[in-house]
Order: C-alpha cells, then structure tokens, then sequence
C-alpha cells in the first residue's frame, strides 16, 4: 500500500496538497519578513510561476492576506506547452480540461488564483531564455542568479514587457512603469546543467 504525495488537488485528496502549499507559503513569509526587514516599499506587483497552481497559490494567497489593504497586482507566468491555469482563466472556468503536461490546476490554487490574479501568461521557450540570461549576466552591479527555466520565466515575461513594443498595452494594463516595485522568485538553479549551459552559454531557446 503507497500514499500519493502530489502537489495537485483535485476532490477527495486535498489534505497533502494542502500541506505542500504551506510549505511553498514559507518561502512567501520569509520574502515578506525581508521586504518589511530591510525598510522595503509594499510590492506594487508580483510575478510567480506556475505548474498546477500550488507554489502560485501559496505565493498569492500570502500576499493577499498581508497587503489585504492594498493589493499588489498578481502575475502568473506558465511554460506556453503546459499552460492549464491559462487556458482555465480564458476560458472562464476551472481549465479542467488536460493540457500539456499539466493537464488540471490544483483546484485549492485555482481558488486562489482565480479571484486575485490579474493576468496569466503562456510564455514561449524564449521567454525563460532569456531571463536566465539577463539573470546571468546582469547589469553592472547586480548579482548574477543562475536560475534554471520555469524560475527564471517570470522574470523573462516582466522583460519583455518592458522591453517590447508589442506589449506595451499589457504594460500599461497592469500599471508597469519605472516606479513600479516587482517581486519575483527564482525556484530553482541550474538542475539540469547540461542544458542550463546550453540554452546561456550556447544560446538555445530550448
């Protein structure tokens, strides 16, 4: 006899994937406990990124209840190939309907999600591309971060808003300009190093 430990939700096993997105929500408290730490201004947006919803969920739902007053806007970044709480949200439901590889959000997330979200991005292979590249190589300064894919996505789509021309009217949808406040997560390193070496050192969008 097995236990299921799963990060997704779905009617009748709720309980672990519960307790996963508590786990996912520490790494949320300590982000908050360092911005109020070090003097930092409330976020005006946060990007996180998304499989099945759960550390999205966590993240936002954290944050929704510590700047319940003033809401952050909430950004939702997911591998275009995987995009479930996506196509859920432009369909106007529970995007219960497989999809890539993750077919059905966690339906804990989804709560979540679903009422505090303002935008969900599939994002192409470039996208998280070349985030990790810029989180590599930053400007003078700054730290680089090797983040491996879906940590860096987020970071990927805030650049491109700002970047491309294209989005401008996302940008200025979502209030993005150059007093805005962004908070972001990178959840992973380069796990996979071969490819982490050759999508920054080799330039291969995949």
């Amino acid at each position: 006899r097995g236990v299921i430990v799963q990060d997704t939700a779905w009617d009748g096993y709720e309980e672990i994937p519960a307790w996963i997105m508590q786990g996912y929500g520490t790494m949320a408290m300590e982000a908050g406990e360092q911005l109020k730490a070090q003097g930092c201004e409330r976020p005006t947006h946060i990007f996180v990124q998304a499989g099945v919803g759960s550390l999205a969920g966590a993240v936002v739902g954290y944050f929704s209840n510590l700047y319940a007053d003033n809401l952050p806007t909430f950004v939702v970044v997911e591998a275009e190939a995987a995009a479930c709480l996506y196509k859920g949200a432009a369909a106007g439901e529970s995007g219960a309907a497989p999809f890539g590889a993750c077919g059905e959000p966690n339906t804990i997330s989804w709560d979540i999600l679903k009422n505090h979200v303002k935008v969900f991005i599939a994002a192409p292979d470039w996208v998280a591309a070349n985030g990790m590249r810029m989180l590599a190589a930053p400007v003078k300064g700054d730290a680089p971060i090797t983040s491996g894919e879906s940590g860096a996505a987020p970071f990927g789509a805030l650049a491109a808003m700002m970047t491309m021309d294209e989005y401008k009217d996302l940008r200025n949808d979502i209030g993005l300009d150059e007093n805005s406040k962004v908070l972001l997560f990178s959840t992973e390193g380069d796990t996979d190093p071969d490819r982490y070496k050759n999508i920054v050192w080799k330039g291969l969008d995949k």
